[in-house]
């Protein structure tokens, strides 16, 4: 072993050495110790490391900086958190290596974020601070001083005068001035404008107003590229297209970098962005919003996993910033947060609703049932085929549909067995009328198939994807226009003229007068899938496709297919706020999620039997499992040699309360980093809070 790894190792590990500086080249005279962070995957590393400051170094060596050190005799990049007098490690001190940008990138509010959000989900502070400092690009740095100023308030064009949107909104006026004095409201908004100049873009750029021509910043967090056009749009027309960056890795390295940099230096106040912009580092926060916190979208899918709407909830307790979660239906987590009070509620009176929202329908209510008994039978029932065909003569017309493709399943026609590929198991499927039939996963065209259980030779398709739909409805609508949106096709806009629009959910485009009528179909399908969410996340899309339709009063009507009158109810009842409240007592009943919290822990049952055996849980703490997991779906993957393949891993659930959660969190992350730095079992995975596990 080198010196230098023995010197390392004893920070590590505890054992004494001297407490003095080392190296040839003189040291900074003033603060000589750089805390750093270093980006590892290794747990056991998750914590910081003291290092000489060359005196080369000193004006550069800013808290923030991005430096390389050594530790164990390799090179690590790093990231200087603070500068101190003397350190309180016994071990001798190496220098930095190289301090790679005097940029302070990882400031002292995005460090603490970092920390607080890897405290949360068990997870390192180096994979969130990758997660929310962009990769540097040196060209741009040059434009920038290493010592931002702090920049000044910034006002943009004058905007014509018009009443604030959110007042139509129960506490909407009140939010805002409270926003306008500098006060720190928090509150869960269920709009009811999904479309034109008044939609919901609006809404948020007014809140975003509010604190902005107070002096003060803010955040807004979207799901995607086309949430983002929409917003940014509106706040150019509120507050000038020169007030605020847009932070996204769509854009590429040298555009995200630059705006955040632009945000580090103040001179801008205000960040829409994805996922990441929950972390951009603002002057003077003062808001920060996410739309449509159940969006898939928002989850990492990195370690440590976080979710956007965590991210956002911390930021605004360490910076006592104001808070807006918005969307036009309401996840059981924001219902949550209203009920415990700790934010409040801004939705829609009966009256607003009844001039905003449109009409809408279910199918197989027993009003309809009774008088068309076919209803059940047919994918399009008749009530909803009359609305489409009333509805062409007035404007667009959009139906949302659960899948993509033309046939994405097929089955046996004699036994209905579902059909799966000889040669990986995949599902069979049909990409379009006369097509080959084909694996899903592998790709391989299926030209004799034979069902292994009856012989049988013949598919019929047991879901109908978008395109498939999309062509019936052609032959249904002759002479009228048909389009898809869904898949690696996706429309952002349409026009006013009379069209049907096929449409999977997350890819409806906008139409700018709203659509005359809305078909909300298969919604048997989705309220079936295996999920703890299956009810939430379809309410979630029925509301985000029924706010695109348009008022009532203007001819809007919306037909929902579902034979679950209670799921149904709460949209022809317009009450998401309600929908949640009920599903929170529910899961509150049951023990489930958000009422608890919850790990879950998957590995070998070797792995698992280590990790928990050494675990200080509270009493209260419920352990289910540990139970094998099914494979993935999708196809098998490539494994590499030694690598434990993920069929034969088995799962652990830990649920616990919200007052025994930090106890148990910080029990696991103890745990991680134990074991990995014994090494002396294989790895367990921890999620903690996962969204796509239950």
């Amino acid at each position: 072993m080198s010196s230098e790894e023995g010197q390392q190792l004893s920070l590590l590990q505890g054992f004494s050495a001297p407490a003095a500086p080392r190296g040839k080249s003189p040291v900074a005279s003033k603060l000589p110790v750089a805390r750093v962070i270093i980006d590892s995957p290794l747990p056991h590393l998750d914590r910081p490391f003291d290092y000489l400051v060359p005196a080369e170094y000193d004006d550069d060596a800013v808290p923030g900086a991005r430096v390389k050190v050594r530790f164990a005799g390799r090179e690590h990049a790093a990231f200087l958190v603070e500068r101190l007098a003397e350190s309180d490690s016994p071990a001798r001190l190496l220098p930095l290596g190289k301090v790679v940008s005097g940029q302070p990138v990882a400031s002292p509010e995005v460090v603490a974020l970092a920390a607080a959000v890897a405290a949360r989900y068990a997870g390192s502070t180096s994979d969130v601070l990758r997660s929310a400092v962009p990769p540097r690009v040196a060209r741009v740095e040059k434009d920038f001083p290493s010592d931002p100023a702090r920049g000044a308030a910034q006002r943009g064009p004058d905007e014509p005068d018009r009443s604030p949107l959110l007042v139509r909104y129960l506490n909407g006026a009140s939010y805002l001035s409270r926003l306008a004095a500098g006060e720190s409201p928090r509150a869960v908004l269920t709009t009811v404008a999904g479309y034109g100049p008044h939609g919901w873009p609006a809404e948020l750029a007014d809140a975003v107003h509010a604190v902005w021509a107070a002096g003060r910043g803010a955040v807004v967090v979207v799901p995607d590229q086309r949430d983002l056009a929409r917003v940014e749009r509106a706040l150019g027309e509120r507050i000038g297209t020169e007030s605020f960056v847009r932070l996204t890795a769509e854009d590429g390295p040298t555009p995200r970098y630059r705006n955040f940099l632009r945000l580090l230096h103040g001179q801008v106040r205000v960040a829409v962005g994805t996922r990441s912009a929950a972390f951009a580092p603002v002057k003077d926060l003062g808001l920060v919003i996410l739309w449509d916190d159940n969006d898939e979208s928002h989850s990492e899918p990195r370690a440590p996993y976080h979710h956007a709407r965590d991210v956002l909830l911390l930021r605004s307790e360490l910076q006592d910033c104001a808070l807006l979660f918005a969307a036009p239906s309401r996840s059981v987590e924001s219902q949550r947060l209203v009920d415990s009070g700790w934010a409040q509620s801004m939705q829609a009176d009966r009256a607003v609703v009844r001039q905003l929202a449109p009409r809408v329908l279910h199918s197989a209510d027993t009003y309809h049932a009774e008088r068309e008994p076919l209803t059940h039978q047919v994918r399009i029932p008749p009530v909803a085929w009359r609305a489409a065909r009333d509805g062409l003569q007035r404007g667009p017309v959009l139906i949302q549909v659960a899948r993509t493709g033309f046939s994405p399943a097929l089955a046996c026609e004699d036994c209905r067995e579902p059909a799966r590929c000889r040669q990986c198991a995949g599902p069979l499927a049909q990409s379009g009328r006369g097509s080959a039939v084909t694996c899903r996963w592998c790709g391989r065209p299926e030209h004799s198939w034979r069902c292994p259980h009856c012989s049988g030779g013949r598919l019929r398709s047991t879901v109908s994807g978008a395109a498939r739909t999309a062509e019936e409805l052609g032959r249904a609508f002759p002479g009228a226009v048909v389009v898809s949106s869904s898949g690696d096709h996706i429309l952002d806009e349409v026009d006013d003229s009379p069209r049907v629009v096929v449409a999977t959910p997350g890819a409806e485009p906008v139409a700018a007068a709203g659509y005359a009528a809305v078909l909300l179909l298969d919604g048997n399908a989705l309220l079936g899938r295996e999920s703890l969410r299956a009810l939430e996340s379809t309410l979630q899309r029925w509301f985000n496709a029924a706010v695109l339709a348009r008022p009532a009063s203007a001819g809007g009507v919306v037909v929902v297919t579902a034979d679950d009158d209670a799921a149904a109810g709460h949209l022809v009842r317009w009450d998401p706020a309600g929908a949640a409240t009920r599903e929170l007592v529910l899961r509150t009943e049951l023990g489930l999620p958000p009422a608890v919290r919850y790990a879950a822990l998957s590995g070998s049952l070797e792995a698992l039997a280590a990790f928990i055996d050494g675990l200080h849980l509270p009493p209260s703490c419920r352990i289910v499992g540990p139970t094998a997991l099914r494979p993935p779906a999708g196809p098998p993957a490539v494994q590499k040699p030694g690598q434990q393949s993920a069929a034969g891993s088995h799962r652990t659930l830990l649920f616990f309360r919200y007052r025994d959660a930090a106890e148990v969190v910080s029990a696991l992350r103890a745990r991680r980093v134990s074991l990995s730095a014994r090494r002396t079992t294989e790895p367990v995975h921890v999620r903690v809070d996962a969204v796509d596990v239950l």
